[in-house]
């Protein structure tokens, strides 16, 4: 069991960022006449999790989390392919999903550390020092690749998994934070310098679950925050920004890998690791470029207990866990370069306060973007049901806007009938941010994220591909093949008669009526596929 007995306790808010909201009142809304509940799972930022949305009956949103939508005909089942293709080169996107992918990536850690006051992490390729547990190749955690993190976050559960709760010596130190969510306050344990390693889920063996340690890549010396099953035990497992900004992460949309483990599925892009400069990194001609803020971070550090006496076992441990540093702890998080957002006839034009986070499926603009865009809160297009890293939950307004550009070279990246959702993120600056940058905008793109490196002398940027467009009827593999064949028939026939609560389940069978189905897969189904058959994307 993590100690219970601690000395000091920080309140750390931006570890997870926090959602600064008031609820708008569940109840009026789920007694509104003509709208549906929709049960979701969804990623956002700060650890909590969209549960459900609430809309209008007849305005079914594209909820689609997956890789780019399919190809779909204009009307009935009348196909047109290559008339709905996008060019490669065309950065413009109408109606992106509400929610994206999730970056899912394998977590090992070691007892790799510096020499004591030796307080900078340092990024390696490879896994350095001893695995926490006897079997690192099957007691690995399953964690988010989160740019939103200002530091690393491992759940109690992968805590305990990973060998960290159990390790001889302990490896967590009696020091506590307190980590701020929408409703409340959750309080984590400060782990000791640690290593901490990371990979795609590709790098897992998907029929016996192994984990290949070759590709692994991470820091030594790193303090993270450790949930604790009774103070914390929501806070998901988490690899933020301190790990992030000194490698390139490829997150490849156009292979999907799924993993079943415990009974939880974890479905996402394929995720590589290298080192910033690489030759193997893909290099998309497209990029956003990207600031790291606040300015002038140098290294990733913990800040040392050096208030304890001289002859305690802690003097010197991680009292807060290892964050971007300048002079003080900043918890530096990449940012957009520029942002417009456009609404009817109003804008705001120009915004540098658009954090980018590949930890949350959702895009959000705060509630001044919303005020100034006249959106009025109290009349929104859909709800979302917000479950906090303490169990509360509230529900927040959310609006589908005109125009979302986001300044990106050779062209913008440009959006039309872009979700969002309304609600205040506290900002590592102080304040709140502006909005958020969330992967249901990426879904049609392979991506480079490049880190940049410290110090902090830039070179940070989003490099991207857009991917064709795939039919709607092929579903094997996860990422399609650009054909449906006998493979795709294959994979509709085991689905057949199934619903989202059946062990058989294919959420992409579902695919009448248009556009979000209905939750069975039968014979509307079967005519939609039959439609596609033995159609192809390729030119």
């Amino acid at each position: 069991m993590i100690k219970a007995n601690f000395r000091g306790r920080v309140r750390l808010v931006l570890l997870v960022l926090s959602l600064v909201c008031t609820g708008l009142s569940s109840m009026a809304f789920a007694e509104r006449q003509g709208w549906k509940r929709q049960p979701v799972n969804w990623h956002m930022t700060g650890g909590s999790q969209i549960r459900a949305i609430h809309y209008p009956v007849g305005k079914e949103p594209w909820l689609q989390t997956g890789r780019n939508r399919p190809v779909e005909p204009h009307t009935g089942f009348e196909l047109s392919i290559l008339e709905t293709a996008p060019s490669a080169q065309d950065n413009t996107i109408d109606s992106p999903p509400i929610a994206g992918f999730v970056p899912w990536v394998a977590v090992a850690l070691t007892d790799e550390r510096s020499d004591e006051l030796e307080l900078d992490a340092i990024p390696r390729t490879g896994a350095i020092g001893d695995y926490l547990t006897d079997n690192p190749q099957t007691n690995y955690g399953i964690g988010v690749f989160d740019t939103g993190a200002g530091g690393h976050i491992i759940s109690s559960t992968d805590a305990v998994r990973v060998g960290l709760t159990s390790h001889v010596p302990s490896m967590i130190t009696s020091s506590m934070v307190d980590l701020m969510g929408v409703t409340g306050i959750v309080s984590a344990y400060v782990s000791m310098p640690l290593g901490l390693f990371i990979d795609g889920l590709g790098a897992i063996d998907p029929n016996n679950l192994t984990l290949n340690p070759g590709a692994l890549v991470g820091e030594t010396n790193v303090s993270v925050t450790v949930g604790d099953a009774i103070e914390s035990p929501l806070l998901p497992t988490a690899i933020g920004s301190p790990l992030s900004v000194y490698f390139a992460a490829v997150i490849k949309n156009d292979v999907q890998v799924t993993i079943v483990r415990d009974g939880n599925e974890f479905t996402g892009p394929d995720v590589w690791f290298f080192e910033n400069d690489d030759p193997q990194i893909p290099d998309y001609p497209n990029k956003v470029p990207l600031r790291l803020r606040p300015t002038g971070s140098v290294s990733v550090q913990y800040f040392p207990n050096l208030f304890a006496d001289p002859f305690d076992p802690e003097w010197g441990a991680p009292m807060i866990p290892s964050v971007m540093t300048s002079f003080l702890p900043s918890q530096a998080l990449f940012f957009a370069s520029g942002v417009d957002v456009t609404h009817g006839n109003r804008s705001a034009v120009d915004k540098q306060g658009f954090m980018f986070d590949t930890g949350a499926q959702v895009t959000v603009i705060s509630k001044a973007i919303a005020a100034r865009l006249s959106l009025n809160v109290t009349d929104p297009d859909f709800l979302v049901e917000i479950v906090d890293v303490t169990g509360e939950s509230t529900m927040q307004p959310a609006f589908y806007v005109d125009s979302f550009e986001i300044t990106a070279t050779p062209q913008y990246l440009s959006y039309t009938n872009v979700p969002v959702v309304v609600i205040d993120v506290a900002s590592p600056e102080g304040g709140t941010l502006e909005g958020i940058v969330g992967m249901n905008l990426f879904t049609e793109f392979n991506l480079v994220l490049v880190g940049g490196g410290l110090p902090d002398f830039g070179g940070h940027e989003l490099r991207f591909e857009r991917l064709p467009p795939r039919l709607a009827a092929d579903l094997f593999p996860a990422s399609g093949d650009g054909i449906v064949n006998i493979r795709d028939l294959a994979a509709f026939a085991q689905a057949w008669l199934s619903t989202p609560y059946s062990e058989l389940w294919l959420p992409k069978a579902d695919a009448a009526p248009q556009p979000a189905g209905d939750d069975f897969i039968d014979f509307s189904d079967f005519a939609f596929f039959a439609q596609q058959w033995l159609q192809s994307t390729a030119p």
